[in-house]
């Protein structure tokens, strides 16, 4: 028998579990226990940092035991065959082939390794297209790959400001298409989110997807805010380049991402990040000291990319297993994170006599996050969110994400099924509090 088969099975204490389609365990406060957090602590910034069960991080340490009782055992033999299973598990869900989906660490880590793997080309007319609302490290990754790539490649903003419908998104992206070819350029690769950071905001990627392709432009969406929190088809979207943080929505250990390249776009990745020993060499071929491999060369070029703990990548299988046995599947987590963050957030605002940020058709909040406006100009508040954000930490144990966009200042909220509305009400009354102090100018005289 191989180690990895005598996993700790899941064993759920005080809670019902339920499969597929059927009635699951109550949300909210009752599913609480199956998390780590200090008592004391509400975590209403989900989208963040994610969070794990207390079940998988008992099988992430499993993994971690087996590395510490037999390295080479372990990570040359039977750690890749545990992969293979995890990636076939996480495939499965985005209903995407296996031999298209790997690993990296995260979302980030995901995109640098797409747009640092594309050769631009010599005549200097390329061009990066990304939105205004992409998330900052994405950004300046777009940054930096224009400021090292010797002027081969140049980047366009593509401005959008919310509220707005879909139809105006993809008007925007089209019209930067337009305007890159009129300055004499060529939009060689478009980033978009799934779900952007800040505002968080459900973009319309399906239909972006779409129109890169009609328009002959590289799709790279950016799913960090994607797996477990909406309805993923990677088979009926397929974009050019994908990549989703497993540890956010879906529960895994962290650092776990997953990165979808289809068949046809796999020749382009030719190196990991690091480069590490599953690359293949123009010059000829070096010896790889890993004995199992991969028969694609995509996959097993991200089979080992260093020693580093790739546990969290072991436990994809068993989260995805867990969540449909304890939590009753997809479909109703989805549904109930998704349900919450809409009406925690109209809850919130309720309590801050403000608003949440939406459009009429409400595609915009098809997401578990909400953005809900504070009752502060920008004057009085575009210099104090830091320090806001400061003092929930320190003095209501919590943490909410404050923002400025399109003249007003927001709160981000993530629902989660370890919380409930009376939870978005509470951070309703501390946001008040945050805000009064804010303008008592206690954030001036600290």
């Amino acid at each position: 028998m191989d180690s990895h088969s005598v996993a700790p099975d899941f064993k759920v204490t005080g809670a019902n579990t339920a499969s597929e389609g059927e009635k699951p365990i109550s949300f909210g406060q009752k599913t609480l226990q199956h998390f780590e957090f200090d008592p004391t602590y509400r975590n209403l910034n989900h989208g963040s940092f994610g969070a794990s069960t207390r079940d998988i991080r008992k099988k992430l340490h499993h993994y971690q035991d087996l590395v510490e009782a037999n390295p080479d055992k372990f990570i040359r033999y039977e750690a890749p065959d545990i992969l293979n299973e995890s990636r076939e598990a996480i495939a499965e869900l985005l209903r995407a082939p296996t031999d298209t989906v790997v690993f990296v660490s995260n979302a980030t880590t995901g995109v640098n390794t797409i747009l640092r793997n594309i050769v631009w080309n010599g005549d200097c007319k390329d061009e990066i297209l990304y939105f205004n609302t992409i998330y900052g490290a994405c950004g300046k990754t777009v940054d930096y790959i224009v400021d090292s790539g010797l002027n081969r490649v140049s980047s366009r903003e593509i401005r959008i400001a919310y509220p707005c419908e879909d139809d105006e998104i993809l008007a925007a992206f089209k019209a930067a298409v337009k305007e890159s070819s009129k300055d004499g350029k060529r939009a060689r690769i478009c980033i978009f989110d799934t779900v952007s950071s800040l505002p968080a905001v459900r973009l319309p990627y399906e239909r972006i997807t779409k129109v890169c392709r009609e328009s002959g432009v590289l799709s790279l969406v950016d799913g960090a805010q994607g797996v477990g929190m909406i309805d993923i088809d990677l088979g009926s979207v397929d974009p050019d380049f994908f990549v989703s943080n497993c540890h956010k929505w879906l529960y895994v250990p962290r650092a776990c991402a997953v990165l979808y390249v289809p068949l046809r776009n796999q020749a382009l990745i030719t190196s990991t990040i690091p480069t590490s020993h599953g690359y293949i060499a123009k010059s000829g071929k070096r010896h790889n000291p890993l004995p199992k491999g991969n028969k694609s060369t995509f996959v097993n070029n991200f089979l080992f990319t260093g020693t580093l703990d790739s546990s969290p990548y072991l436990c994809v299988k068993d989260t995805i297993v867990w969540r449909k046995e304890v939590l009753g599947g997809e479909a109703q987590i989805l549904e109930y994170i998704q349900s919450l963050a809409k009406e925690g957030g109209k809850k919130t605002a309720q309590v801050l006599g403000t608003e949440v940020l939406d459009n009429p058709s409400g595609t915009m909040s098809k997401c578990a996050m909400s953005n809900v406006a504070l009752p502060l100009t920008l004057e009085e508040g575009s210099q104090a969110l830091q320090w806001m954000e400061e003092m929930m930490t320190k003095d209501y144990n919590t943490f909410i994400p404050l923002f400025a966009h399109n003249g007003r200042l927001w709160a981000r909220l993530s629902g989660q099924v370890y919380l409930d509305i009376e939870d978005f009400e509470w951070a309703g009354h501390v946001l008040l509090k945050v805000v009064e102090r804010v303008k008592r100018g206690d954030h001036i005289s600290s």
